[in-house]
């Protein structure tokens, strides 16, 4: 294949579309969850996902499980945690069973405020999505996002 390769150009296509359409919904969500709740995105993540853990046999995510799942290096996601332990919106403590093992968990702060911008994340979210359906470069994209599933 060369640098001209219709295949390649095609793909080189398809992944600056998909790049446009995550950049689209971010800057969105993003300024929704500002302005109503001075919440960043991976702020807004991060609180989703620790609210998610349960009291269960590996119920508590380990701090790379986290980065993992808010898609940042461990170092950014402790500096996270950090921020929002001094804003009261989360704590830390010790693993019972593993005094090594360090643990994150939402304050009722921290849920309260997540149960007040779930709405605004999730309209911002389907604003983005529908704006980008109008796209005819987008809207394949935007439907695929929509057929997704987690797995339960």
């Amino acid at each position: 294949m060369t640098a001209t390769d219709p295949a390649l150009t095609a793909l080189a296509q398809s992944w600056c579309a998909l790049s446009l359409l995550h950049g689209r919904i971010e800057t969105h969500v993003e300024r929704a969850l500002q302005s109503g709740h001075g919440l960043s995105t991976r702020e807004y993540s991060l609180l989703d996902v620790l609210s998610r853990q349960h009291d269960g046999e590996g119920g508590h995510l380990q701090m790379k499980q986290v980065a993992d799942a808010v898609v940042l290096s461990q170092s950014a996601t402790t500096r996270l945690v950090s921020r929002l332990e001094d804003r009261g919106l989360l704590s830390r403590y010790l693993c019972p069973t593993d005094r090594r093992g360090i643990y994150t968990d939402v304050t009722p702060a921290g849920k309260t405020l997540l149960d007040e911008a779930r709405p605004t994340n999730d309209t911002a979210l389907r604003e983005a999505l529908d704006t980008a359906a109008q796209n005819p470069e987008l809207a394949p994209l935007v439907q695929a996002v929509e057929t997704l599933r987690t797995p339960a």
